[in-house]
């Protein structure tokens, strides 16, 4: 039996704090010290949360869990994403602490040495990408690990980088991969679900993923993920998750369209068919 699930494209401050890992309360703390923009309401006049509000709440929380102060937080958003000061004086006050002090100690230098926000991803995640040269790396990149590594855990989000390391030394397959972002972000405007554009789109996305795996398969990608799938267990116990793979599906809000939505699901038979 075949199930569709349509996930939503704005969600309460409760199931954003679900997804987050952190509290409605945290949440609202957030919007008042200007942190966290405030999203707009729905007909009922309580908070509705989207895919971009979302994206920022978890790169807070991956701040806040490095011991980042929320003040110093701030400048973690400006364009640079520069926060090397704030961590140098978050680590000399870390220094007097035991046990849990030393884990953040580790997380900070992790940070410093890769950079922000790559550094706030989980350690396999980082130790795949380090050696990408500076500006390699999209937002977007960033962004989709980070989603991620939330819902399928370290070891996944681990092997997507992979996909990520070809497109950014693979110049062809990264235009692809922007004309098919471009082509597919078009169904949103009200395009139905039943138009040709949307099983073409989907072909076309299926065979830049069979590139893209062979790609990896050159690039010899795939031996290290094989490694990540042999400790899959004990990577995945370091950065528990707290909720099932589709219990933080239905909580993380997309803005994708009906077409949009069924070009995916038709991209994900094709690729099950293989």
């Amino acid at each position: 039996m075949h199930l569709s699930f349509t996930p939503p494209r704005r969600v309460k401050i409760g199931d954003a704090a679900a997804f987050a890992g952190t509290t409605p309360r945290a949440i609202r703390h957030y919007h008042q010290i200007g942190l966290l923009r405030e999203p707009a309401r729905g007909t009922d006049g309580r908070r509705r949360y989207g895919h971009d509000d979302m994206l920022s709440l978890l790169w807070i929380r991956k701040m806040a869990e490095t011991g980042i102060r929320l003040d110093d937080m701030r400048a973690a958003f400006d364009e640079a994403r520069d926060v090397d000061e704030s961590l140098r004086l978050l680590e000399e006050s870390l220094a007097a602490q035991e046990a849990e002090i030393r884990r953040q100690r580790a997380a900070v230098r992790r940070l410093r040495e890769v950079g922000n926000p790559l550094g706030l991803l989980s350690e396999p995640v980082t130790n795949r990408l380090r050696h990408l040269p500076p500006g390699a790396l999209r937002p977007s990149d960033l962004d989709a690990l980070l989603v991620t590594e939330r819902i399928f855990g370290a070891v996944a989000a681990a092997v997507q980088a992979s996909s990520f390391i070809v497109l950014a030394t693979d110049p062809a397959l990264r235009a692809e991969e922007d004309r098919l972002d471009a082509a597919e972000a078009a169904l949103d405007d009200g395009v139905d679900p039943a138009d040709p554009r949307v099983e073409e789109l989907a072909r076309r996305r299926h065979a830049h993923l069979k590139s893209l795996e062979r790609a990896i398969r050159a690039a010899g990608l795939d031996e290290a993920e094989e490694a990540l799938f042999a400790a899959e267990d004990e990577l995945d116990e370091e950065h528990e998750r707290e909720m099932s793979a589709f219990e933080a599906f239905t909580k993380m809000p997309y803005d994708f369209s009906p077409a949009r939505m069924r070009c995916v699901e038709r991209t994900a038979q094709l690729l099950a068919e293989d």
